[in-house]
C-alpha cells in the first residue's frame, strides 16, 4: 500500500523569540525541518514526502536547501490560513488510495518504531494517532477554583497521525471549525473513530528555546 507523508511546517516561531520561523533553525548544525524529513525517508525511501510552506518561507527553505545540500525527495505545497488549511493543500497532492501521515515539522525525533505502529495500524484501523502517557498531576480549572483529575484517563497526542488517504480527504471536504486542532478532530466530526497506538517520548515538538536545548541533547544520544 502506497505511503505518503504531509510534514507541516507553517509555523511562525513567535514563542521562540526568534526572527526566523522555528522550522528553519538547526540543530545539530542543520534545520529541524531537515531532521524531519529524512526520519520519514530513512524509515521509507518510496514514501511521498509533502512539505507544506507558507508561500513567503518558500524561498528561505530553497536558500537553505542549497546551502546544506539537502537531497531528500519532496513536493512542495503552499500553507494555508490555518493549520486545516495547510494539510488540505497538501492532501491536493495526493491521489487516490493509500495510505497517509501528516506530521508537525518541528517534531524531528519521532521513531521508526512509532512510524511503523502507526501505518501497521491505519491499514487496517484508518485512522491512527501516537500517544503518551500524562506523567505530571494534572488539575482542572472549575468554576469553584480547581481540582485534581485522574491523570491515567488522559493523554497526550502526538504526530504523526496516520489516516486511509480516502477518508481523510473526505474528512477535509467538511467546512473548518476552530475546534479542529489536528486532523484526529477533523475525522471524528464525521464520526469516525480514532485507533491510538504508543507513541516516543523523545517525539518533542520544539516550540520554546528550551525545546531547543532538549532538542541538542537527544541528538547528542541518537
Amino acid at each position: 500500500m502506497k505511503r505518503y507523508a504531509v510534514i507541516v511546517a507553517g509555523g511562525k516561531g513567535l514563542r521562540m523569540g526568534y526572527e526566523r520561523p522555528k522550522q528553519f533553525l538547526c540543530i545539530g548544525g542543520r534545520p529541524i525541518l531537515m531532521h524531519t524529513l529524512e526520519a520519514f525517508h530513512r524509515f521509507d525511501q518510496a514514501m511521498q514526502l509533502i512539505v507544506v510552506l507558507p508561500r513567503d518561507h518558500q524561498p528561505l527553505w530553497h536558500t537553505l536547501c542549497e546551502e546544506y545540500l539537502f537531497s531528500t525527495p519532496y513536493l512542495l505545497a503552499d500553507g494555508g490560513e490555518t493549520r486545516f488549511h495547510s494539510v488540505k493543500n497538501g492532501l491536493a497532492l495526493i491521489p487516490d488510495g493509500g495510505l497517509v501521515a501528516i506530521h508537525d515539522g518541528v517534531r524531528p525525533f519521532v521513531s521508526r518504531e512509532v512510524l511503523e505502529r502507526c501505518f501497521q495500524a491505519a491499514a487496517t484501523h484508518q485512522a491512527v494517532l501516537p500517544v503518551v502517557p500524562v506523567v505530571d498531576t494534572v488539575r482542572q480549572i472549575t468554576s469553584e477554583g480547581s481540582q485534581t483529575v485522574d491523570r491515567n484517563a488522559y493523554k497526550l497526542v502526538q504526530t504523526p497521525q496516520v489516516f486511509d488517504v480516502n477518508l481523510l480527504k473526505v474528512a477535509y471536504k467538511q467546512p473548518y471549525t476552530p475546534f479542529f486542532t489536528d486532523d484526529a478532530s477533523v475525522v471524528e466530526a464525521m464520526g469516525q473513530q480514532v485507533t491510538l497506538v504508543e507513541g516516543n517520548r523523545e517525539n518533542i515538538k520544539i516550540t520554546t528555546p528550551f525545546d531547543l536545548i532538549i532538542a541538542e541533547a537527544l541528538l547528542a544520544h541518537v
